[in-house]
């Protein structure tokens, strides 16, 4: 068995694949924040089949996945902004979806991930760069930190009835 994971960029070909791991790693990190019924409503929204081909097909999209000896462990989507904040310009990249199941955190695969999808994000150039992170996610905020992104704002995500604060994350 190998430890060294590997990155590379999905197809259409791997919607299966990015809507079952999307899912997983969503419940794996957040299940025991909602209602059963919360959960599977966003669930079947965020990480439908047919949302992610629509993702996986647009080219102003990307997603990788983070494979360890032919397994997808982790995946990575960004793209164009869509965080509600009134400083969002068209042209604004956004880090959308960065996770990595929890057997297989550590060891600098999830900062892989993370700088594989900041360096597409500035493949033309700097621009300003948005992240919303959970309120209560401080790991993730610190290491947003320390990539220079900072706190501008917070919105209200739903999953099902339920409302997450959410932070509004900005570098550039």
């Amino acid at each position: 068995m190998s430890t060294a994971a590997t990155i590379r960029k999905a197809t259409l070909d791997d919607a299966d694949t990015v809507s079952s791991l999307g899912a997983r790693t969503f419940t794996e990190t957040f299940a025991h924040l909602y209602p059963a019924e919360d959960l599977e409503t966003f669930l079947a929204y965020a990480y439908g089949l047919e949302r992610t081909r629509r993702d996986l097909a647009d080219p102003d999209k990307a997603t990788w996945l983070l494979d360890l000896d032919g397994e997808a462990i982790g995946y990575a989507t960004a793209g164009p902004c869509g965080l509600p904040h009134p400083d969002v310009k068209p042209g604004d990249g956004e880090l959308h979806r960065i996770y990595v199941l929890k057997t297989f955190q550590g060891g600098g695969r999830g900062s892989l991930l993370l700088n594989t999808a900041l360096d597409w994000l500035e493949k033309d150039g700097p621009r300003p760069l948005w992240i919303g992170v959970w309120s209560e996610n401080f790991g993730a905020q610190k290491l947003y930190g320390r990539l220079g992104f900072e706190k501008v704002g917070e919105y209200h995500f739903p999953v099902g009835e339920t409302r997450d604060l959410e932070f509004i994350l900005r570098r550039g």
